[in-house]
């Protein structure tokens, strides 16, 4: 079993940054791709940014120039540093991570979320 715990979420002004955190652990043999996405409330779950274990990223056209997504493959860690938030910023963030674990017979590879983390802009 894998588990996701994100942190850094909180309140921030306009204009404010955040950096968040997703560290997983568990019986992990790889990661291939980890991601952020959102939820603000009565609007559906999307994908804000996203990493390959390559270091190819992705990202969703409204955070394009102020979000940067990274990882550490040692740490099996990645991080959202989010600039210049505005308002419209304001949501649940989730880690999300395409994981390889070690099983008994063999590895097996599978999704896995974290609980998800508030991020407020307001001023």
């Amino acid at each position: 079993q894998v588990q996701l715990v994100e942190s850094g979420g909180g309140s921030v002004q306009p204009g404010g940054s955040l950096r968040l955190s997703c560290a997983a652990s568990g019986s992990i043999f790889a990661i291939n791709v980890m991601g952020w996405h959102r939820q603000a409330p009565g609007k559906q779950r999307e994908l804000v940014a996203g990493i390959t274990s390559g270091g190819s990223t992705n990202y969703a056209d409204s955070v394009k120039g102020r979000f940067t997504i990274s990882r550490d493959n040692a740490a099996n860690t990645g991080y959202l540093q989010m600039n210049s938030l505005k308002p419209e910023d304001t949501a649940v963030y989730f880690c999300h991570a395409e994981v390889i674990t070690t099983t008994t017979t063999g590895h097996l590879l599978d999704d896995y979320w974290g609980q998800g983390t508030q991020v407020t802009v307001s001023s």
